[in-house]
């Protein structure tokens, strides 16, 4: 396996989902200053859904026209949308636009509709197209994923957004701040309050990082495509699988046709042959009809989960704990995502047994959290270090174990073929989708959880 080509699938994969996930942690420093002030993550969770109408037209073609969508075309369409997209929104996110009574954020919301069309497009583009490299860079695609991720809020850690001092309310500490986490007992001057800190960069300059990752995957996707040393670790098996979808004209590399003669089917059948009848019509056969819902199912939940559920409840479950309890587990958490893609690497167990122990220990960690979010501000063991430690390893636990069966499952369908590998990324959108539409009313219409104070938790002991 080449190093240089692992290196790329990891880089090709970090711009898969790095813009809209940078555009969330950067939202307590860019809330303040818009006038949707805290209503904006209601309105870029529905945004997001609605920019699934990329997805759901490159599914579409696959499913009604197989073989007439190139993946190649529409990568380079939307990562270039992407570059241009978080360039702009660095220039223009403070913009404001009266509409009709009211001031709104115009420009940033549009470009964010944009960026989250670039980002779920991924879902069912980058996917396919990693099958044109052996099985083994997948899981590196995968990790590079993980990383999307775990980038921009080790990038928003060192801007400083979110990170509060807790001062005195009534006469301040003047130059004696607490700083949260350290503060212990009754400073006897008054009720603590929350300040956050002024960052060490402007928002600008994180949304050109974000600007300089998308030229960066699009570096990558570029050298996938044409660098000679790639080529070499194309694989020699067709690429695309299945009537009507290329595997008759043999096969579709990086810029690369074989000259192979198609395979021409025997005359007569072999008995032994006949021994090995597909279990289904999905991908292969491998599996029968059963066990492709089943492993669609585990997908779309663990998505649901990973993706919307969980992350909609996090400041819920640990701000109550300390502000420092809430980086560490967001900061953990996103780290454990490549860490399972690289135990993936080494150990790609297909078991689906395994699999459906392992959806059921993270969906037990995930209730975990849950509960300590449904009982917000005053969860368990809040005022010791044993629950601080709890719901941090929880966070991390949760996404290793889910993150890993999603490994799993992607390397399962990718053995299927071009159009398992397509379903895979639309399954993963509609997973992503129901579970942010459920949590939605909950958190936003409802407001069935409570926020946490870090400075003050009034919390019987």
């Amino acid at each position: 396996m080449s190093l240089l080509t692992h290196v790329l699938a990891c880089l090709f994969g970090v711009g898969s989902w790095v813009a809209i996930n940078g555009m969330w942690v950067e939202l307590p420093l860019i809330v303040p200053e818009l006038p949707e002030y805290w209503y904006l993550p209601s309105y870029l969770t529905v945004i997001i859904q609605m920019a699934n109408i990329g997805p759901l037209f490159v599914t579409l073609m696959h499913r009604f026209k197989p073989g007439a969508l190139d993946e190649r075309p529409v990568i380079y369409g939307i990562v270039g949308l992407g570059v241009v997209a978080t360039f702009l929104l660095a220039f223009l996110w403070k913009r404001r636009t009266v509409v009709g009574d009211t001031e709104h954020s115009v420009a940033l919301l549009v470009l964010s509709f944009l960026l989250s069309v670039v980002d779920c497009t991924s879902s069912v583009t980058f996917l396919p197209f990693m099958m044109r490299l052996p099985p083994q860079y997948l899981t590196t695609y995968f990790a590079g994923e993980g990383l999307s991720g775990l980038i921009p809020a080790l990038v928003a850690l060192i801007q400083g957004v979110g990170m509060v001092q807790c001062r005195n309310a009534t006469i301040g500490l003047q130059g004696n701040e607490t700083q949260l986490g350290n503060y212990s007992g009754d400073s006897g001057a008054g009720e603590l309050q929350a300040h956050y800190q002024p960052a060490n960069f402007s928002a600008q300059t994180f949304f050109l990082f974000l600007s300089a990752m998308m030229v960066v995957c699009l570096a990558a996707f570029l050298l996938l495509n044409y660098h000679p040393h790639v080529a070499r670790e194309h694989k020699s098996q067709r690429y695309l699988s299945g009537p009507g979808v290329g595997g008759e004209k043999g096969e579709v590399g990086l810029g690369l046709q074989s000259a192979a003669p198609p395979e021409q089917k025997p005359m007569l059948d072999n008995p032994e042959d006949r021994a090995v009848e597909p279990r289904s019509s999905f991908g292969k056969g491998t599996y029968c009809r059963l066990e492709v819902v089943f492993i669609f199912m585990v997908l779309a939940w663990v998505n649901a989960l990973t993706n919307a559920v969980l992350p909609s409840v996090q400041s819920y479950s640990c701000l109550p704990y300390g502000n420092q309890a809430y980086h560490l587990a967001a900061t953990m958490a996103a780290v454990a995502n490549p860490v399972a893609c690289f135990i993936a690497m080494f150990a790609p167990i297909r078991s689906l047994t395994l699999m459906a122990l392992l959806t059921l220990t993270g969906t037990g960690f995930g209730a975990y959290i849950m509960a300590m979010a449904a009982l917000s501000p005053c969860p368990l063991l809040v005022h010791s270090p044993t629950g601080t430690a709890m719901i941090v390893i929880t966070w991390i636990l949760f996404v290793l174990t889910l993150s890993y069966v999603k490994v799993i499952i992607g390397i399962i369908l990718r053995d299927e073929g071009h159009s398992a590998l397509v379903w895979c990324g639309a399954v993963v959108q509609l997973g992503s989708m129901v579970g942010a539409m459920s949590m939605f009313p909950l958190v936003s219409v409802y407001g069935f959880f409570t926020s946490g104070d870090p400075c003050n938790t009034k919390c019987p002991k």
